[in-house]
């Protein structure tokens, strides 16, 4: 390497260059002063003792929880784990479980077994049914229906086989509600605790109300029997109460949903939106299929008994509905009125969601402009529809039947005619003051006879007369 020092650019005091290359580049300072444009974070303030901290609210915060349909439906779902009949296990919110060794189980099986001891005891002591002069068929239907009434507790067997199946419900609703608010950046929109708290409130005291207005008109109870019976009535009833709230978060669902897709169209109208929709609307549907998959047995068996309560209760009041209106037929209209009115109420309820599910975001689709979309959107729609169509959403009870207003109009013709049959065939059975001749007739009878033996020959015909008389009697008889 050589140096040049004979450069007269460069005085010979300073340090040569190598290879032409000034020195001062490496002596350039290394500590540089950069100033950045940045806020500094502030201090935070310590809280007074006066400050006022905001409550969180479980069903409008659900980045803490995100299980808001069952915060929604909290009071039924408590009511039915305090009756023993849905032994619901949750250890964390959002997480539901069904265990079979698990405290909520064990407290289930002493309350079902405390029931059925009790009506086995009750039983040794027979209910006296009200007697009256109307004879005894109307009382033997009441017999049959106090005996009828104790069926419900077939029922709470069911509900713990279907709890499992509940619980995957009830999860599968948090993962809907997680995905919701992924797609339209907030919470779900369902405020139903005040109603469902009314609910837990208003069935059980009407009925009780229900169950004493029978014991005053209908039956001689003791106290102590009334216990079986307002437990089991409380039971159906709310059951009825649970499933309406069920169908109607799927209801309010639906409607958000359809709303939601509308005024994303409106603004946006890309295509990942419409399949985000369209995968958010499948989940929507599974729901709504496995609403009637997780109460199969638990609803099918409610149907059936709704409907002998209901046949029962009217084939007792058009029985004796010649005799007059009487004391006892308070109870049965009352019974026929809210009966007929809570399977009404369960097929209506599941009619209204799947059409809300289904139809309405049919219509939707089917009103959207597809002028303006690109051929990506148009073909998005387009698989919606077609999603809509092949993708069932009634409510269906294990596949044994829909649950839609076309059932209760099924179950009502079904009754009309077998309450037609029965006062048939109470109508051609004879009534006890028929089977024999009275004794004003038997006498004149014989009077009859008599003369006619005494006289002479030519009084044949009228001895044949009184013989043919009473041939005809005989038959009637």
């Amino acid at each position: 390497m050589s140096f040049y020092t004979s450069n007269s650019l460069f005085p010979t005091a300073t340090i040569p260059i190598p290879n032409g290359f000034p020195v001062q580049i490496n002596e350039k300072p290394k500590n540089k002063i950069i100033f950045l444009d940045v806020t500094p974070a502030r201090t935070p303030k310590p809280a007074t003792p006066n400050a006022v901290v905001p409550l969180t609210n479980n069903l409008t915060n659900p980045a803490i929880y995100n299980d808001i349909i069952y915060e929604n439906i909290k009071p039924v779902f408590i009511l039915l784990r305090i009756m023993g009949v849905l032994p619901l296990t949750r250890p964390s919110p959002g997480v539901n479980h069904f265990q079979i060794a698990s405290p909520s189980m064990l407290y289930s099986i002493v309350v079902f077994i405390s029931l059925i001891s009790y009506v086995l005891y009750l039983s040794l002591h027979k209910v006296q049914i009200l007697k009256t002069n109307e004879g005894k068929f109307e009382e033997a239907v009441i017999e049959y229906l106090f005996t009828v009434y104790l069926f419900p507790m077939i029922a709470i067997p069911l509900l713990w086989y279907e709890t499992r199946k509940i619980a995957g419900l009830l999860n599968a609703w948090v993962d809907f509600e997680v995905a919701y608010k992924q797609l339209a950046g907030r919470a779900l929109p369902i405020k139903m605790y005040k109603k469902s708290m009314i609910i837990a409130i208003i069935i059980p005291v009407l009925s009780t109300s229900s169950v004493i207005v029978t014991h005053v008109t209908m039956v001689h109870f003791r106290p102590m029997q009334l216990l079986p019976y307002v437990f089991l009535e409380i039971l159906t009833y709310i059951l009825g109460g649970y499933w309406y709230l069920i169908c109607e978060c799927l209801s309010i669902c639906a409607t958000i949903l359809a709303e939601d897709f509308q005024q994303a169209l409106r603004n946006i109208g890309p295509a990942g939106k419409v399949s985000e929709y369209r995968a958010l609307w499948l989940r929507l549907s599974k729901l709504s299929r496995d609403t009637g998959i997780a109460n199969c047995y638990t609803f099918t068996f409610v149907s059936l008994y709704l409907f002998l309560i209901i046949t029962l209760s009217i084939y007792g009041l058009l029985s004796q509905i010649s005799e007059g209106f009487g004391i006892k037929d308070i109870g049965l209209v009352l019974t026929a009125i809210c009966s007929i009115f809570l399977l009404f109420f369960i097929c209506d309820e599941a009619h209204y969601a799947s059409h809300n599910v289904r139809t309405n975001f049919q219509k939707k689709l089917l009103m959207v402009e597809l002028s303006w979309m690109n051929a990506d959107a148009q073909t998005e729609i387009n698989m919606f529809l077609r999603a809509t169509e092949m993708n069932p959403s009634q409510i269906s009870l294990g596949g044994f039947f829909d649950v839609n207003r076309t059932l209760f109009k099924s179950l009502l013709a079904t009754m009309v005619t077998y309450l037609v049959v029965l006062l048939q065939f109470q109508i051609s059975i004879p009534d006890e003051s028929q089977n024999y001749p009275k004794e004003d007739e038997f006498v004149n009878e014989t009077a009859l006879i008599t003369e006619a033996i005494t006289t002479p020959s030519t009084h044949v015909t009228t001895i044949t007369t009184v013989l043919t008389t009473l041939a005809k009697k005989k038959k009637k008889n």
